[in-house]
């Protein structure tokens, strides 16, 4: 769907790894050697997100580091589109809305970095009915044509791990996390 829309490659990648997630920071060197294409084409492509203020880059030392305006007036909606293209929404739907004692849905993993991969890694927290949630995990996956792995963590057990939690992104919380 959103390479019909948008026919630069190079564009709908800078798409998906800022407007996934507002914490995801990248300089264009690792950018080039994150998507295997010429620095020129990333370089322009980021120069016009940058001048309509898509993207704030900030200097340190030699290098630009660049991260979305979480500000922007299209960050919302852009957004939303990037969580549909991942399968996000079908995720809060068919899974996290249906468990009963589920308190919060983290996405991890490639994709919590904005890369586009075909395994979606999941946190899970909350008292789970797990056989029901093979159940919704396979319907989810034929929806959104992509795997999905997951851990579950109880409260106690995740707020008490000593697991770093920076490259976790909360899709689904329920307020009482």
């Amino acid at each position: 769907m959103i390479t019909t829309l948008i026919t630069s490659k190079t564009r709908i990648k800078l798409l998906l790894k800022f407007f996934l997630n507002p914490e995801n920071s990248a300089h264009l060197r690792g950018l080039e050697s994150e998507f295997g294409e010429s620095s020129n084409a990333i370089r322009m492509e980021l120069n016009r997100f940058e001048e309509a203020d898509m993207l704030h880059s900030v200097q340190q030392g030699n290098r630009k580091l660049f991260k979305v305006n979480d500000q922007h007036p299209l960050y919302g909606e852009i957004n939303s589109i990037v969580r549909k293209y991942f399968g996000l929404d079908v995720i809060v739907e068919w899974i996290a809305k249906r468990l009963g004692n589920l308190k919060a849905v983290y996405l991890t993993g490639d994709i919590s970095k904005g890369k586009d991969v075909a395994l979606i890694d999941l946190i899970l927290v909350g008292d789970i009915d797990q056989p029901y949630l093979l159940q919704l995990i396979e319907k989810a996956e034929k929806l959104i044509k992509r795997k999905i792995r997951y851990l579950i963590y109880s409260e106690s057990e995740f707020k008490n791990s000593t697991e770093s939690k920076d490259d976790y992104l909360l899709v689904w919380g329920n307020g009482e996390q």
